[in-house]
Parts: structure tokens; sequence; C-alpha cells
């Protein structure tokens, strides 16, 4: 296992875990971005519940490559969404952004497992 891996790993996990669990609460932030994307609150935790799921594989993939994988392509999946979501919806390329570079983040994280498998 490789620094890098270790790296992603603990990065990707600390950032969905904390989006998730935001969602999950529904705590205002998160209540508005449901909105403005047309959303509803259960919709955005099904999202956030996704996002945890996905950064415990992260945690559980540190000793399994292939739950690794199967984790962070969930993930670049889920935020390939989330970037075309906020495109589709009207908002400017910046704000779909961030979910795109998450998205090629979890792609890496998933490279980089396959890599050191």
């Amino acid at each position: 296992m490789t620094t890098a891996r270790i790296t992603l790993a603990v990065v990707l996990t600390l950032v969905f875990l904390s989006l998730g669990a935001a969602k999950i609460a529904a705590v205002p932030f998160m209540r508005q971005a449901a909105a403005h994307l047309g959303m509803s609150p259960g919709l955005y935790r099904v999202v956030g519940t996704l996002e945890v799921a996905g950064a415990a594989g992260l945690v559980l993939g540190l000793a399994s490559a292939p739950i690794a994988v199967a984790a962070a392509i969930g993930l670049a999946l889920l935020m390939t969404a989330a970037a075309v979501v906020h495109l589709r919806h009207g908002d400017p390329p910046v704000r779909a952004l961030p979910a795109a570079l998450l998205a090629l983040t979890a792609a890496s994280y998933a490279g980089v497992a396959i890599g050191t498998g």
C-alpha cells in the first residue's frame, strides 16, 4: 500500500463523510442546495447516504483493493451525476467544478488502488 493510496483514501473519506452526514442531517445549507436543484430533502438524504456508504467503502478498501475500487468508482459516478445535474439546472460551470474535481479524484484513487492492489 502506497502513501498516495492512503492519502487519497483519507482525504476522500473525510470529504464524503462530512458532506454525506450534512445531507443526511439536512443542515440548512444542504436543504437550500437541495431546493436550488429542485430535489426533495428525502432524495438529498439518499445522496448523502450513498456518500457515507462510499466513504465507508474507501476505509474498508484500505484492506481490500476490490472494495476500494468499487467504492471509488461508485463515488466517481455519483459526483459525475452531481456535476451534470448542476449544469443541466443552468448553474455556471464553476458550481459544477467541486463535483467534477471529486469525481476525478475518486477515479484517480481507483486507478491507484488497482495499481497497488
